[in-house]
């Protein structure tokens, strides 16, 4: 996912010039990885532009920031209005991505995260698909995804993503487009930065949050659309046997959006191509981004 650069970004309490968003060498959070982070998506629809699930990825992010002891000094309604400012003002009209971070800034030296200042910036800008929307190839990894009892799943912390990391330069350098983990008890986890669905039989399942997976709003989102369209779905631990005699697989992610999964580890899910219930969740999503779902518009804040 390539980087546009915009005219501005807010970055403690003000809006500067893209250019002028520096921070120090040795920032802990660049040491440390002492920094949460969301990533949200703006979508063009009816002439305008619309932030999907903006309140609840803020929210996430001062959970997140809690949980690591960072105090956010802005509530959620003051953040949704600088993340809408910042659209307005670099008259961002088109899909974007927007960053919000929070991190420990330059202080002290050491793991002590108490004497360094806590900073927090948002970017926003055009971008395009993160991975190929017509489907994906995976592989397992031979890393497995760190337990929540070591490092929290349920915070989107920067130092937490090296795991997927190595995740995915393993899938990368092996000619995957993106890599899964499995939990330490051996049960189907998460991509490198997506949670994952399987279809079998008519009925869909996904990793519950006890297999070490972060709580993703698009995850959420698509269980709902799963409600809505009457399939079966369950949460509830999976092989990766299972993985391999699927009918169906796809990721959901706020870059991946749903992406359909077509093989796994060399195998072929299903026929090869996107499913018919994976093409279902997929059309209903991007209805939904677009402003033709009366009932979920609540998930939708208008910018302009």
């Amino acid at each position: 996912m390539k980087i546009q650069p915009v005219e501005y970004v807010w970055m403690d309490g003000k809006f500067i010039k893209w250019n002028e968003a520096k921070i120090h060498i040795m920032t802990h959070a660049l040491h440390y990885g002492t920094g949460v982070f969301e990533g949200i998506r703006a979508y063009p629809a009816n002439g305008n532009l619309y932030v999907f699930r903006l309140k609840d990825h803020i929210k996430r992010l001062i959970n997140s920031a809690k949980i690591y002891m960072m105090e956010i000094n802005y509530t959620i309604e003051e953040l949704t209005e600088v993340v809408l400012e910042l659209l307005r003002i670099n008259k961002l009209k088109e899909l974007c991505y927007i960053r919000p971070i929070v991190f420990r800034g330059l202080g002290e030296f050491g793991l002590n995260p108490f004497g360094s200042p806590i900073q927090i910036a948002i970017c926003a800008f055009p971008v395009g698909a993160y991975l190929e929307k017509g489907g994906v190839s995976v592989c397992t990894s031979s890393w497995r995804r760190i337990p929540d009892t070591s490092l929290p799943s349920t915070a989107k912390a920067c130092g937490s993503y090296l795991n997927s990391v190595l995740a995915k330069i393993e899938a990368v350098q092996n000619g995957y487009d993106e890599a899964i983990f499995i939990d330490g008890n051996g049960y189907l986890s998460e991509g490198a930065g997506e949670n994952i669905f399987l279809i079998r039989k008519g009925t869909v399942y996904t990793p519950p949050i006890s297999s070490s997976i972060l709580e993703g709003i698009t995850r959420d989102s698509v269980i709902k659309i799963i409600s809505d369209l009457g399939y079966p779905f369950f949460e509830r631990p999976i092989l990766r046997s299972e993985l391999y005699i699927c009918d169906e697989a796809f990721f959901t992610g706020t870059a991946a959006e749903i992406t359909p999964i077509l093989k796994v580890d060399n195998r072929i899910v299903g026929d090869g191509k996107p499913g018919k219930i994976t093409n279902e969740i997929k059309d209903f999503f991007s209805e939904i981004v677009s402003c033709k779902k009366p009932s979920y518009q609540h998930w939708l804040t208008k910018v302009y």
